[in-house]
């Protein structure tokens, strides 16, 4: 199945996107510190089963626009790029798919947008209220401890710069319990994203924008579309209480566990994962 590259308009410039396939809309948001090819095992088969598939690189990424300022990366300019892009792509609802930070940018879209996302899958990123309430014990403190250190000034992008990329590079392979996940010719493409001209202040943004203005609480609202939530559950990053008692934020929940994939769990494990979100789809 050919995939094409384009930039799409948006209010905030443009998202760069590969787009796949014919049929109802499917859109993937990629995580930290991830772009559009985070989705390199799911696109040809989504489009394959018949869907339409956007996967772009989120604001500040790779080949998308790059506003300046913290404050441009925010909840709500991220959830309004989604809804920008599903109605540039001429539709009005998706099947919003999201990893990581893009499963963080899925959660508030569904609950801001009831309107756009026909159906959430959400992989190895909890619900804003388990999080929340987790974070205040020292178990999950202790694992979100890196979160602070992104939001310092300009050291982070030095620290991770340093030795062409040593500490990405050795993330990517450390939240994977996949030796096959990262090959090295699919590691030079990460490299190449994040040697882009700004690329790693932007990336860093996220977490720098959540100091100055986290998301309103009452952003938080019910998401009545069905909902799949897929967990790898040897993800080092969250206890496993994160995904647990939240039934009345998400009524219509479905969890799946990969007991043999990591916080990568698209890639550890495309084959189930791919299964899950067709199958899930197409209901």
């Amino acid at each position: 199945m050919r995939s094409e590259e384009r930039d799409i308009s948006i209010q905030a410039g443009h998202l760069h996107c590969v787009i796949a396939g014919t049929g109802p809309l499917v859109v993937l948001l990629h995580g930290f510190p991830e772009f559009w090819f985070s989705w390199r095992n799911q696109i040809a088969p989504l489009a394959q089963a018949g869907f339409c598939v956007a996967a772009p690189d989120l604001r500040g990424y790779d080949l998308s626009s790059r506003p300046g300022g913290v404050r441009n990366y925010r909840m709500e300019a991220l959830v309004q790029d989604v809804v920008d892009l599903v109605h540039a792509l001429g539709q009005q609802r998706c099947i919003l798919v999201g990893h990581d930070w893009g499963g963080m940018v899925a959660w508030f879209t569904a609950m801001t947008h009831p309107e756009l996302v026909e159906r959430l899958v959400v992989m190895n990123c909890p619900h804003p209220v388990p999080f929340r309430r987790e974070l205040k014990l020292p178990a999950q403190k202790k694992k979100s401890s890196y979160m602070a250190f992104f939001q310092l000034p300009w050291l982070p992008e030095l620290m991770m710069r340093a030795f062409d990329f040593r500490r990405l590079r050795r993330a990517l392979k450390s939240l994977s319990s996949n030796p096959n996940a990262f090959n090295e010719e699919e590691m030079a493409r990460y490299v190449e994203a994040w040697r882009q001209p700004g690329a790693l202040t932007a990336m860093l943004n996220y977490y720098r924008a959540m100091r100055v203005r986290p998301a309103s609480s009452t952003a938080i609202q019910p998401i009545r579309c069905p909902t799949l939530l897929i967990w790898g559950q040897r993800d080092p990053v969250f206890v496993p209480e994160v995904f647990q008692d939240f039934d009345q934020w998400v009524p219509d929940l479905r969890l799946e566990k990969i007991p043999e994939a990591s916080h990568f769990v698209q890639a550890d494990a495309p084959e189930i994962v791919n299964k899950l979100i067709i199958d899930f789809a197409r209901r």
